[in-house]
């Protein structure tokens, strides 16, 4: 599969795996190794970003990345945790530690007072 044929909204009825994707970056097949997810699904366009998630939406450890589709190795990415606590660098260079904010950061309509900024404290380290 080509980025071309990702589709712009969720896909219901089937998953896509990053290893479907013939331009993923090495960075989105390995983004589930670490917590136990063998690969990254295929979620959504948002933007000009495609969102990828390893692991469950909710309630676990998940990972996801936003890849750029003009140049793949170009990534923002936030984790989750299974608290329900969250932390990840948008495309601004802020630090969020809310999904919802990481999001709009990849639509470039950050929310300044939720953001912790680029050196604000981290509840944990992004990796």
């Amino acid at each position: 599969m080509d980025t071309a044929e990702l589709p712009a909204t969720p896909v219901r009825d089937r998953n896509i795996p990053a290893s479907a994707w013939r331009q993923a970056p090495d960075r989105l097949r390995r983004l589930g190794e670490d917590i136990g997810e063998p690969e990254a699904m295929y979620k959504r366009r948002i933007g000009r970003w495609l969102l990828w998630r390893a692991g469950p939406a909710s309630r676990a450890d998940a990972r996801y990345l936003a890849v750029d589709p003009e140049d793949p190795t170009t990534t923002v990415e936030f984790r989750l945790y299974p608290d329900g606590s969250g932390v990840g660098d948008g495309p601004s260079g802020a630090r969020h530690t809310r999904f919802r904010e990481w999001k709009k950061d990849l639509l470039g309509k950050r929310d300044e007072s939720h953001d912790e900024g680029e050196s604000g404290p981290a509840t944990r380290p992004a990796g």
